[in-house]
């Protein structure tokens, strides 16, 4: 997985925000009104306008919640979208550290999910 992208993306600083996991699922990408998430380790980027996130999108399963047991398991099951990654094998984490990787780099960090468990 390459971890720049092919162009510079211009990134706001992240934020700290508390966000809770009520508005966070509202950001799943069928609401207009509404931005579309991902949270990645308790860590919520903003992908709103790549529509692999909107309702269509391959990725919508990811959209409105903390997805990161699926990212290491590179899963696209519903049941598999949820925050604990900690009894994930140390190739899994991997997985899940390059996920992260990949979204800082393209995504801006709108805060956190409150509740959630860092690094």
């Amino acid at each position: 997985m390459s971890f720049e992208p092919k162009q510079k993306v211009e990134l706001d600083p992240p934020k700290d925000d508390a966000i809770s996991l009520d508005y966070l699922s509202k950001c799943d990408g069928s609401h207009p009104d509404y931005p579309t998430y991902v949270a990645i380790k308790g860590t919520v980027f903003d992908v709103t306008g790549n529509k692999a996130y909107g309702p269509e999108g391959s990725y919508k399963v990811f959209a409105g919640k903390d997805a990161s047991r699926a990212l290491a398991q590179s899963s696209l099951k519903t049941e598999e979208c949820r925050p604990e990654w900690e009894d994930l094998s140390d190739d899994h984490k991997k997985v899940l550290n390059d996920w992260y990787t990949f979204f800082s780099k393209r995504y801006n960090i709108k805060g956190k999910v409150e509740g959630a468990s860092n690094m």
